[in-house]
């Protein structure tokens, strides 16, 4: 049988491959694995469930909170809001575990859940497979044993939810924002309120745009992954720069005064040399992907701070930050990471970090951007037959060694297997936008004779 979580929880298309009924097993499956030991304590064990605006997910909050309270978890409803703040709220309430029904940048149809432990930290692959193991436990009726009378859990709406989590974002920077004007993209998702809310109280003059979730049209052509019309807004208005916000609002990129887009590489260029001059850079050192630009760690390399790279992911980030005590990480997608004001990826708090050092530098976003110059960069994906036998062979490690000596310090060669096609992807970068697709073409060649 596969494995039910991916990358990122679970997701499927809502009430297909994601029903009710497969929410409400996963929750009881958590609460059974969040609630060992809790049989000590005298009081019953609690989960904060939020979501983001999708119609799903109506349909699959009531699935979860049903799942939980008959398990015995009492479950703290705190309605739309974004995944970071689901991550916060479970360590705030001092909750067991917490929920989150959202699919981030997906289209409207998916959805998704995903879990976090106590302190607010996505779950390991270990805990995850507990949670799938007593699933399969529940299916044997004689497993069940359900709470009665006065055990069932209860379902209670959180009220302050937003205002706990909006102090939080207040708290996390020590600079005002006025005389800055941001326009914040919504993506009609889990940020439509709490963004733009978030920013005026920092002092920000705030534009918001596509910030009306009817349960339809979350990341409809808009959001982080649709850019233009931000961009278009920025010019429109003469702000000073753009935010782009996904659908659980974990994401952040940003748009400069006359709308080039400034991914999340920049960033965190940015931001990791704003802390490393504070000394306030964890022993100088970056996390990020295998993908980000090779322009972040030439630029990184020539601030003196060290990136450490990892697998795809922001959960591989995380692990990592959380290894070495890090503090700041993130990837090129936008999803950062500054474990000293939050346990997961957060767009509001990265916007927020961004235009306080616009507002303390009085520089503008592309001067500080600037630090960072990004190499021509060329992705071809390769359908093969057999990407094991890419991976083995001879031909095509030798074109990859060919290549890299012929890049030298001036470009990388990054080739990555998808994990469920088969499908081989080959990333060149280099000096020029020519070279990066001759040199990927060529490689690209050899990897398809070579998986054929």
């Amino acid at each position: 049988m596969a494995r039910l979580f991916g990358t990122d929880g679970v997701r499927g298309l809502a009430n297909d491959e994601l029903t009710p009924e497969l929410a409400l097993r996963l929750a009881s499956a958590a609460a059974v694995v969040f609630e060992a030991g809790a049989d000590t304590r005298d009081v019953r064990p609690r989960a904060v469930v939020g979501r983001d605006p999708r119609a799903s997910g109506e349909m699959l909050e009531a699935a979860v909170c049903a799942g939980l309270a008959a398990s015995g978890v009492d479950a703290i409803r705190v309605g739309v809001v974004p995944t970071p703040a689901v991550a916060f709220l479970t360590a705030d309430y001092c909750a067991d575990f917490g929920v989150m029904i959202s699919a981030s940048h997906n289209p409207m149809p998916d959805n998704g859940i995903k879990f976090f432990s106590g302190g607010g930290h996505k779950l390991d692959d270990a805990v995850e497979d507990q949670i799938e193991a007593a699933m399969a436990d529940g299916l044997d009726p004689a497993a069940l044993v359900r709470p009665i009378g006065a055990a069932v859990g209860r379902v209670v709406d959180a009220t302050d939810a937003g205002d706990r989590y909006r102090a939080h974002l207040a708290a996390a920077i020590g600079h005002r924002l006025e005389g800055l004007t941001v326009v914040v993209d919504c993506a009609h998702g889990a940020a439509s309120e709490l963004a733009p809310q978030a920013y005026a109280d920092a002092g920000a003059e705030v534009i918001a745009i596509h910030a009306e979730p009817d349960g339809l049209n979350i990341n409809e052509d808009c959001g982080s992954t649709h850019m233009d019309k931000l961009r278009a807004a920025v010019l429109e208005h003469g702000a000073d720069l753009g935010l782009a916000h996904d659908g659980d609002a974990d994401r952040c990129l940003a748009v400069d005064s006359v709308g080039q887009v400034v991914d999340g590489d920049a960033i965190m260029a940015i931001l990791a040399t704003a802390l490393s001059a504070r000394n306030r850079l964890r022993d100088n050192v970056l996390v990020t992907t295998v993908m980000s630009n090779l322009g972040l760690h030439i630029a990184m390399r020539e601030a003196g701070i060290t990136l450490h790279t990892t697998a795809v992911g922001d959960r591989y980030v995380l692990e990592e930050l959380r290894r070495g005590g890090y503090s700041l990480g993130g990837e090129q997608s936008g999803h950062i990471v500054v474990p000293g004001s939050g346990t997961t990826g957060d767009g509001i708090l990265t916007g927020l970090l961004l235009m306080e050092q616009m507002a303390a530098t009085g520089e503008r976003i592309a001067d500080l951007a600037g630090i960072m110059t990004v190499l021509p960069q060329e992705l071809i994906n390769v359908r093969v037959a057999d990407k094991h036998a890419v991976a083995q062979s001879q031909a095509v490690k030798q074109a990859v060694t060919d290549a890299e000596v012929e890049l030298g310090d001036n470009g990388r060669v990054l080739l990555r297997p998808s994990g469920t096609e088969q499908l081989v992807r080959v990333m060149v970068e280099a000096g020029s936008a020519d070279t990066a697709r001759a040199v990927a073409r060529r490689i690209a060649d050899v990897v398809e004779a070579a998986g054929s």
